[in-house]
């Protein structure tokens, strides 16, 4: 590995190693801080099972002044909220209990759950969950950030919650409610929450800085989140920074679909808090090195280090088995989805069109692509106007598949609701 500290366009000094080969991520990453308004972020790249990116750079704090003297540097261990990329990861846990043989896919969800079945409930089946199916992305009543956390009233207002639509016959991006959903179905199966199982099974074993969930001693790692505003062309990479008329006047409007999707939790948690930090919240509050990220992926396609691969071959192919695509009723574009997983798409573009994975709003990601053998996780504490897709990450992934020899082709659009 060649170990990198340079400057390109940029007074930020970027910090780590790069296997020869892969200096066009490098340059990449630099770029996003010279053009695409990048504070400090960290990306990582793992090719069967071994380690080829590890860059990081920038200030650990988003919302600090880059310039003053006593600002903290983005370090070798700084981890940050990945906001939806969570979701990728906590779908891992149901797909490992499937693999074996502790959960059926094609059960409903209250043979496991029984006061899940109220409210035309009783025919949603666990795969319903995984796919953004079930019709549940919207609560009548708003949890408060307190409630949202306490490990009780997410799933009972789920549980008393009648569907949005017939389920199963239609998708719809469940923004918050996948906490709550996926969370208490792992609880009622294992008798663990999903964050401990987690812990014990996945980031134990391969030696991950990835919780959901965060201890005590490890909240002095974690930088703070901020926003920043997304790049003009050309430094947005080919994606559309402003949304289509549909989508933004859906976002104006607080009794759309897609507005009480994301306002489950009102208002607005702080994800700066320790407390947010600590919560098991499935579907935003997951946080992870890049690293750490890219190591998780590689585990699913792939043995690492010494480590056999979680996935085994059934299950991969479960993981990247289209369930779920064609409009959003959520966020109003195209989208993809597997079981839990986001697919390669329009809307998210990743690796390469068998690749895997899930972004995080306003720009974390991570995913995998078996056929090249590639893992990718990138974190970011500058939070741009996107939930689908982010201009930094882009560049990142285009470099990527430049180096494999492919191309990444892209029509998206990226979402900006406060526009």
């Amino acid at each position: 590995m060649r170990r990198m500290s340079g400057k390109q366009e940029s007074v930020v000094d970027v910090q780590g190693t790069v296997e020869d080969g892969f200096e066009p991520v490098r340059d990449a990453f630099m770029a996003n801080f010279a053009r695409r308004g990048e504070r400090g972020a960290a990306v990582a790249v793992y090719r069967h099972g071994h380690k080829v990116v590890d860059l990081w750079g920038g200030t650990k704090d988003g919302d600090t002044d880059p310039d003053a003297a006593d600002t903290a540097p983005w370090e070798a261990g700084t981890a940050q909220v990945i906001r939806s990329a969570t979701k990728g990861i906590a779908a891992l846990v149901p797909l490992l209990l499937h693999q074996r043989g502790q959960l059926d896919l094609d059960a409903p969800v209250g043979t496991y759950w029984p006061e899940f079945k109220a409210a035309g409930k009783e025919r949603v089946l666990v795969r319903h969950l995984l796919s953004h199916r079930a019709g549940l992305p919207v609560l009548d009543t708003p949890l408060t950030p307190e409630q949202a956390i306490d490990g009780v009233s997410g799933p009972a207002a789920l549980a008393a919650q009648a569907p949005a639509w017939e389920p199963g016959t239609e998708h719809g991006y469940h923004a918050q409610t996948y906490s709550w959903l996926i969370g208490e179905l792992v609880l009622r199966v294992t008798g663990r929450t999903l964050g401990s199982w987690i812990a014990e099974e996945i980031s134990g074993p391969l030696g991950l800085d990835l919780w959901i969930g965060l201890p005590e001693a490890e909240q002095s790692r974690v930088g703070r989140l901020a926003s920043v505003g997304a790049p003009a062309p050309p430094a947005a990479t080919g994606l559309r920074v402003r949304p289509k008329q549909s989508v933004a006047a859906a976002y104006a409007d607080p009794d759309s679909l897609t507005s009480r999707a994301f306002a489950a939790i009102t208002p607005a948690p702080d994800e700066n808090a320790p407390a947010y930090r600590a919560a098991e919240l499935p579907a935003s509050a997951g946080i992870a090195t890049a690293r750490s990220l890219a190591r998780c992926y590689a585990a699913l396609i792939g043995s690492v280090d010494d480590h056999p691969r979680l996935f085994a071959p059934a299950t991969l192919t479960l993981a990247r088995t289209e369930e779920s695509a064609g409009l959003d009723r959520t966020l109003l574009v195209h989208t993809r989805f597997g079981l839990g997983l986001m697919l390669h798409g329009p809307a998210s573009p990743l690796l390469a069109p068998g690749s895997f994975g899930h972004p995080g709003r306003g720009g974390a990601l991570a995913c995998a692509d078996p056929e090249t053998g590639l893992a990718f996780g990138y974190v970011t504490n500058g939070m741009q106007r996107n939930v689908t897709a982010d201009p930094r990450a882009q560049a990142l992934l285009r470099a990527v598949s430049h180096v494999a020899g492919g191309a990444i082709r892209t029509s998206s659009v990226v979402l900006d609701p406060c526009s």
